[in-house]
């Protein structure tokens, strides 16, 4: 039976979070040799999607452009190629120190305190001086606990704005 943990969606700028539910199989299994049509794909050497599809929350990685959700809790999130409309791009990832779960609002401090110095190496401009938003994925108690879920995902978007491309320089 799968068992379910969280992983929160945060977008700074925004009012309320969203949760992001990751179902994780417990055991072994075979998997399948083909890949279901709405998965994303990656290229082999890269890494970077190619083809727009679901991924697995705890697949996003540094440079993955993926789109909002609509729904509180979830279990895969819309990646897409840089190339095409894309809510959110991940800019940098980082883990939190610790062996207990320290609580929400000092996970979502930390996230804030990690995120921001990188915002600006990859923004081009500081966050205090930014038009540009940041948010992160983040460990919840269940994930922390459970699977040992110590990453932080941090993204960069533009609120209201889809954006192609990166915003990798963008210096606004």
């Amino acid at each position: 039976m799968p068992t379910i943990t969280r992983r929160r969606l945060t977008p700074l700028a925004a009012a309320a979070s969203l949760t992001i539910s990751l179902l994780a199989l417990t055991g072994c299994s075979v998997l399948d040799a083909v890949m279901p049509k709405d998965q994303a794909v990656r290229d082999d050497e890269t890494s970077e999607v190619t083809e727009a599809g679901q991924a697995d929350v705890f697949t996003i990685a540094v440079g993955d452009c993926f789109n909002d959700v609509d729904a509180e809790e979830i279990s895969e999130v819309p990646v897409v190629p840089c190339d095409q409309p894309h809510d959110y791009e991940a800019y940098s990832a980082f883990d939190l120190a610790g062996d207990e779960f320290p609580g929400d609002d000092a996970v979502t401090q930390q996230a804030g305190d990690g995120c921001t110095p990188p915002f600006a190496e990859f923004n081009g401009v500081g966050y205090d001086d930014s038009t540009l938003y940041l948010g992160y994925l983040l460990p919840t108690k269940d994930s922390w606990t459970e699977q040992g879920d110590r990453e932080v995902l941090c993204y960069i978007y533009e609120e209201n704005v889809q954006t192609t491309g990166t915003l990798k320089g963008a210096a606004r």
